[in-house]
């Protein structure tokens, strides 16, 4: 007799046999358990909370034309243009129209990227020297017009850039470029740096651990009614 004889043709041919079906079932029984226990053991991860970034510090002249020579003054808290920029465009957006371009002198500037993404749009750096102030920061939003900002050094104590905000956004302020203004206040007050030790929450929120945005908060400088200076982020 034929030693094939009792083996279907169908299964001679795929190689099956009871010993191999049992074996093949086992296996697919191990991989069910394994893919059950990786999906207990290693669970999706949760999204990490979104942390707010820290508001820019600004103080700004609300009344245009105006006299001087700037607009109003900012106190970053970094020299890193790529993770200042867009906390200070997200305030200016709204007031002045979108921030297209930005120059600087790069005498206080490490490093300066060619663009820059913001919220919903992208802005263009540039740098000029000697025709930029090394303290000041310019700005031009398309169709709409050209400002200038005193750049308080970010190390500077809280009394020194109070001072100097106030002076930069006075409506009626001295015809004074921005390393004069700050000359100035040095003359007359001694270093920017650090007027007094910080606290350890003043020192946290100095560095950007501040996880709230400050709000606007429009100061009255001139008669009743009427707001010329506008604080932000302070």
């Amino acid at each position: 007799m034929d030693s094939t004889e009792g083996i279907s043709h169908t299964g001679f041919h795929a190689g099956s046999s009871p010993a191999k079906d049992e074996t093949r079932a086992a296996a697919d029984a191990a991989r069910r358990r394994v893919r059950i226990m990786s999906a207990t053991l290693y669970p999706t991860l949760p999204h990490p909370e979104p942390v707010a970034t820290p508001a820019a510090r600004l103080a700004l002249k609300t009344d245009r034309p105006s006299s001087g020579l700037l607009d109003g003054a900012w106190w970053p808290r970094s020299r890193d243009l790529l993770s200042e920029l867009p906390a200070l465009t997200d305030v200016l957006d709204p007031l002045w129209g979108r921030i297209t371009r930005i120059a600087v002198n790069p005498e206080h500037w490490p490093v300066i990227p060619r663009t820059v993404p913001v919220d919903g749009h992208i802005v263009k750096v540039g740098w000029f020297t000697p025709e930029i102030d090394p303290h000041k920061l310019l700005l031009l939003s398309y169709g709409t017009g050209r400002w200038d900002l005193l750049v308080i050094p970010p190390e500077t104590g809280a009394e020194s850039a109070a001072r100097l905000m106030e002076a930069a956004s006075d409506h009626d302020g001295p015809p004074l470029t921005a390393s004069a203004l700050i000359a100035a206040d040095e003359a007359r007050h001694g270093v920017l740096a650090a007027d007094q030790p910080l606290d350890p929450d003043e020192a946290w929120e100095y560095e950007g651990g501040a996880s709230t945005v400050s709000v606007a908060v429009p100061q009255q400088t001139g008669p009743p009614g009427r707001a010329s200076r506008l604080i932000i982020g302070m």
